[in-house]
């Protein structure tokens, strides 16, 4: 049982009701039913209706009244050829389908690795219709540890493999949180990424993934988000690494995510016994 005052373990129970309401929108990551390359001549694309293709630049997309698609952002049906253009990585929510309403299944046109793809979110997906929250270890105030943070002069930038073997990443390191864990005497360090308003996002692996037994195995790799680094007067960067904060990627609810994998150096030799485990969808 935990040991943690109220205040500490209510800030985490909120935590996590926020963690999994965020998941369970009706076209989030648990609605994903497919991920398919568009190739260069037009071709329909299973579940989509319409035709799909791309000329490595731009993506187009044909369709008649009878193929039910309409824009998401406006509601109009889609007739005739409508074309898109992303940079790598961005994805663009287009047209939508299916339901008694036509918005059931929302078609995603997204850039990855330099190719066009598009996947499907369907809010009937039983992922979605059975997500009661995602399975967590309870709250260990002992994996609340402080961190040192080290930032290099320049970021870094890494090749890392994704969820998808066909998708290249990288992991733009913009220095290293430096800590201790109990019962470890040495002394561990892990590349983090800058997010917005100089939060830092860290990537890892542990003893956990996919561990025995399965009620006490997480993902493959899950990620930790802490606050901007904070200064002393000494000019120290110091940071909190609440480890019961763990999360998956989407990559851990369905076969169809992009997500970047940890850096090399970025694996603890540890049971991370807090935060998300892994969950039980397919």
């Amino acid at each position: 049982m935990s040991t943690a005052p109220t205040a500490q373990l209510e800030r985490w129970q909120r935590f996590r009701t926020n963690r999994n309401a965020a998941l369970a929108t009706p076209h989030g990551w648990l609605t994903l039913t497919s991920f398919q390359w568009l190739e260069t001549q037009p071709a329909g694309v299973e579940p989509a209706p319409g035709l799909w293709s791309t000329d490595g630049t731009t993506a187009t997309l044909t369709a008649v009244a009878d193929d039910g698609l309409t824009l998401v952002e406006t509601g109009e049906t889609v007739v005739g050829t409508l074309t898109a253009t992303l940079a790598d990585e961005e994805s663009l929510m287009w047209v939508q389908f299916g339901g008694g309403d036509g918005k059931q299944v929302v078609v995603e046109l997204a850039m990855r690795a330099g190719r066009y793809a598009i996947r499907t979110r369907d809010s009937a997906s039983p992922v979605f219709t059975e997500f009661d929250g995602v399975p967590t270890f309870e709250y260990n105030p002992d994996l609340v540890i402080e961190a040192g943070y080290e930032p290099y002069p320049e970021p870094v930038a890494i090749p890392i493999g994704t969820a998808n073997p066909l998708v290249d990443g990288v992991h733009y390191s913009v220095g290293e949180v430096v800590f201790r864990l109990p019962g470890k005497d040495h002394t561990f360090r892990l590349q983090a990424e800058e997010e917005k308003l100089g939060a830092l996002t860290i990537t890892f692996h542990d003893e956990t993934n996919g561990a025995a037994p399965p009620e006490a195995a997480t993902a493959e790799w899950r990620k930790l988000s802490t606050a901007r680094p904070r200064v002393d007067a000494l000019g120290n960067r110091t940071v909190i690494l609440d480890f019961n904060r763990a999360i998956n990627y989407p990559s851990a609810f369905t076969p169809y995510g992009t997500c970047p994998m940890p850096v090399k150096n970025n694996s603890l030799d540890y049971r991370i016994e807090a935060g998300e485990k892994e969950p039980a969808l397919f």
